[in-house]
């Protein structure tokens, strides 16, 4: 039987983590987050497409691939949460379960944090808890897969 597939899709700046704004994000890098997420993936017996983007457009033609190919995705939008209606039309069009993760609580941040459009589309949004937050999201997608199955 084929491993179920979740895509894990990272946006803008995550790929300067450990250096940017460590107080905020803490100091580990993007190869960190990758390694937690092989790692929860192996642990419950997933599959993972692991990837960055600093561009709006190819993180949206990302989420388009998913259709068809991916049972999920994880999805760290970063700073496209606040902004982007055709990141959250793109993942409301795949009709997959969609989890959103950020590494920093964005309610205890700037307001303008405080709102996602993505979250619109997730079925559940974990911040907070720093890169531990993709394993937590990989782990509430494949429950939620499983019992859709």
């Amino acid at each position: 039987m084929k491993r179920p597939l979740i895509t894990v899709l990272n946006g803008p700046n995550l790929n300067m983590l450990g250096l940017r704004q460590p107080g905020i994000y803490g100091h580990a890098t993007l190869d960190d987050v990758e390694q937690v997420c092989i790692q929860a993936a192996e642990r419950l017996d997933v599959a993972i497409d692991f990837r960055q983007t600093n561009g709006e457009g190819e993180l949206v033609s990302w989420v388009q691939e998913c259709r068809g190919r991916a049972d999920g995705i994880v999805i760290n939008p970063a700073a496209y949460g606040h902004t982007s209606i055709a990141l959250l039309d793109a993942l409301l069009a795949v009709e997959l379960p969609v989890v959103e993760v950020h590494i920093s609580n964005i309610h205890r941040r700037e307001p303008f944090r405080h709102h996602t459009y993505v979250s619109q589309a997730a079925i559940g949004v974990i911040c907070g808890l720093g890169v531990r937050g993709y394993a937590h999201a990989l782990q509430a997608i494949t429950d939620m897969i499983e019992d859709e199955g």
